[in-house]
């Protein structure tokens, strides 16, 4: 599959060979990047250090740890000091409306300005799957847009059973050159939605779903997306993927999501990796080794 017809938003070209890597490794090794994870949770206090050796062996050079809501970030922050393959981001999640304030935005910001490993904002959107107060989502959802544009910096959109509300919003900042780049995070859509957010420059992240053997659109999707528009993703420690459903996920499975990728595609993992590699540090501003 080519490169995108459809339009891309501020998509410089990634720096992959010039400068240091987020961490040790030739320009030879396996690359791959686990664009969206939650590893700050308490059931990976245990441990952490196995959990990290894993992602690298199995060969994740870098992670976007996502944040849902403000308290997180000191907590990821730290992990980040940890470990030095991380990037985050910060932003609320659309079913946290209760750790919502008046000062949030503020709070996001500086929390944003503070950290050059702060690559996006989110996880924002919207949910209309576990809850239909759509007017409070979006309350929440467009002060956060405006600090992504404010900063040029990406977002990272959570989006269930809301593509046409979040298409609408989209689409009204678009027309008013107010509209960030970012990423459909793990994607489970159609691909008419797919193509809609294409068309305003967004890209799609797969998760462990794509390997769910009755996740008929999601791998028509797979298998429709332009090389240069998705990336792969954990959403650790939800979503584990097949064979290892139901139990608690990792970085490291990611690799999972990419072989799982590369069948629907009929490409090697090789070109998988590479290529959602590529999108993700071209998205985040990481510096990478790549296969």
């Amino acid at each position: 599959m080519g490169d995108s017809q459809f339009p891309q938003a501020n998509l410089q070209e990634p720096n992959l060979q010039e400068s240091p890597p987020l961490v040790g490794g030739s320009p030879g090794d396996f690359c791959l990047v686990d664009s969206h994870c939650h590893i700050v949770f308490r059931n990976f206090d245990d441990d952490i250090e196995e959990v990290a050796e894993r992602w690298r062996q199995a060969g994740v050079k870098a992670l976007v740890h996502a944040c849902v809501e403000p308290s997180e970030i000191p907590a990821i922050r730290s992990l980040a000091d940890r470990f030095p393959e991380m990037r985050y981001s910060v932003g609320v999640h659309p079913l946290d409306t209760e750790h919502w304030q008046a000062d949030t935005p503020s709070v996001l910001k500086a929390a944003a300005q503070a950290d050059g490993r702060v690559v996006a904002i989110g996880e924002l959107g919207l949910d209309l799957f576990r809850d239909k107060n759509l007017e409070e989502q979006l309350a929440m959802l467009r002060p956060q847009l405006d600090l992504a544009v404010e900063l040029d910096l990406p977002v990272i959109i959570h989006c269930r059973d809301a593509a046409e509300p979040m298409l609408e919003e989209l689409r009204g900042r678009a027309a008013s050159g107010a509209c960030p780049r970012g990423v459909m995070h793990c994607w489970g859509g159609t691909p008419e939605e797919m193509a809609e957010f294409l068309s305003l420059g967004f890209y799609i992240s797969f998760s462990g779903t794509v390997t769910f053997p009755k996740a008929d659109a999601t791998h028509a999707c797979a298998q429709q997306v332009p090389a240069d528009r998705f990336l792969v993703e954990t959403d650790c420690p939800f979503l584990a993927p097949v064979p290892r459903r139901g139990k608690r996920n990792e970085p490291a499975f990611v690799a999972s999501v990419a072989e799982r990728v590369a069948v629907l595609r009929g490409e090697t993992l090789t070109q998988v990796a590479h290529n959602s590699s590529a999108n993700a540090a071209r998205l985040f501003g990481l510096t990478l080794h790549t296969v």
